[in-house]
């Protein structure tokens, strides 16, 4: 998304759906979860996760819900969905959820939306305010040095006829006709061109926050997999 009165200020919004089987590897799909988030997470721009994940909300004590809400509190991310999304046989359930950014709690509202074409109900959540991070484009000139223009320079100086060049007996003249044939064939082999660069306002992430959440993501992954009470009670810590 891009103002449009300033297009160089952007920022990006990525809606993830999702669908999870109930017979499914509940560890696969936290593993995938999580290696998605990964590639896509940045503190510039803004996820939302939807979609039927088949883990009820409506239960505290679920442990599939537990590992979910760990993992996805580690991308600042938190469930919103606290009433029944599908019932059926008279009794009800939430296995429908949206994940929205923290920043954003207490400054939404959600409600279901019954459309009768699914035992499933939908969701409508309205965020109040998306404030992030814009990012900022600066444009620079530039010059490509690569193997092929490289040899097209050399190629097209060894063309030229250096007796025209220092032919003559004036130093100033020699130079000044050497100097310009020089340019002349290094503007043709390496034209300028203008590109846009991002600039980068996260400044505050520093080298030593990126380590503190490589950590602690890798302290969730190997406490996820280990029945060892020591180490999932010094994740928590």
């Amino acid at each position: 998304m891009c103002d449009k009165n300033k297009p160089t200020n952007c920022f990006y919004i990525y809606i993830i759906c999702i669908y999870r089987s109930p017979a499914g590897n509940f560890s696969h799909f936290i593993k995938g979860i999580d290696t998605i988030l990964n590639r896509l997470y940045k503190p510039n721009m803004e996820i939302i996760i939807c979609g039927d994940i088949n883990i009820n909300y409506l239960e505290k004590n679920c442990n599939k819900r537990q590992q979910l809400d760990a993992l996805l509190a580690t991308y600042n991310l938190i469930s919103t969905i606290r009433f029944p999304t599908r019932s059926l046989n008279g009794s009800s359930s939430a296995i429908d959820n949206i994940f929205i950014d923290i920043s954003h709690c207490g400054k939404y509202i959600v409600a279901p939306f019954i459309n009768g074409l699914s035992d499933h109900d939908g969701q409508i959540i309205k965020l109040e305010k998306i404030n992030m991070q814009k990012q900022t484009h600066e444009i620079r000139t530039i010059r490509n040095f690569n193997k092929y223009s490289k040899d097209d320079f050399i190629l097209k100086l060894s063309y030229e006829i250096l007796d025209n060049i220092f032919g003559g007996s004036d130093v100033n003249s020699i130079f000044n006709n050497f100097h310009n044939t020089f340019l002349r064939i290094f503007y043709s082999s390496f034209p300028k061109k203008k590109i846009q660069v991002f600039k980068k306002d996260n400044i505050w992430m520093t080298k030593g926050i990126k380590t503190s959440i490589n950590q602690k993501r890798e302290l969730y992954l190997n406490s996820r997999s280990s029945n060892d009470p020591n180490l999932k009670k010094f994740y928590k810590s």
